[in-house]
Formats: C-alpha cells, structure tokens, sequence
C-alpha cells in the first residue's frame, strides 16, 4: 500500500465511524457555514460537522488531484476539547483521527521517534 492509500484507507475509516456515531449528519450546514475564514469553521460549524463536511472531501479531493498534501497534520488536539458527549461516542472516533494524524507525523520527527 502507498502512503496515499494509508490516507484514503484512514479517511474512509474514519467515515464508517462518523456514520456510526451521534455525530453524523445526513444534511450539509448552511452554504454560509462554509465560507467561514476561522481555523475549522470554528464560528459556523461544529467540529463534527466541520470534519465531515470540510476535511474529508477536501483531503479527498488534494488525493484524487494528485495535490500535494499537508506535510503534517495534527487535529486530534482539537476533537479531543470540542467533541462533547458520552465517551462511549467520542472515543472511537478520537481512535481513528488519531491514526490519520500518525500518518503526517513529519520525517524528521518520525525519525527521532524510530531513534
């Protein structure tokens, strides 16, 4: 499997568990949530709504246009303060964004940690 692979095999996993979670939603938020110029939507969207509807397709989409990817990525910080509710919810969803973060972690510091 090529790194991409790992990505999309990562984003689809963490799909499946959004759908199977409280935190699916079956209707995008407003088109003017979307225009929100905040670090994730803060002011228009909530984090969920904001990883279903803004970065799964965006990363998506950066995989299917053969665009550059970020070279790091660290969102679980972020879920892990705004997801409120049961953790029997949020835990296996904070599981799988964790994954997708371990996957940009930077070579260098990939490097360090294999040291």
């Amino acid at each position: 499997m090529t790194h991409q692979d790992h990505i999309r095999h990562a984003l689809r996993e963490i799909e499946r568990t959004l759908r199977d979670s409280v935190f699916w939603q079956s209707a995008p938020p407003q088109a003017s949530a979307f225009t929100s110029t905040e670090p994730f939507c803060i002011d228009t969207m909530s984090a969920e709504q904001w990883l279903q509807w803004v970065l799964l397709p965006r990363l998506h989409a950066m995989l299917d246009g053969g665009v550059p990817l970020p070279q790091a990525l660290a969102i679980t910080p972020y879920f892990e303060e705004a997801l409120t509710g049961d953790i029997n919810d949020i835990a296996p969803l904070l599981e799988q964004l964790r994954a997708l973060d371990a996957l940009f972690v930077p070579a260098d510091v990939q490097g360090e940690r294999d040291a």
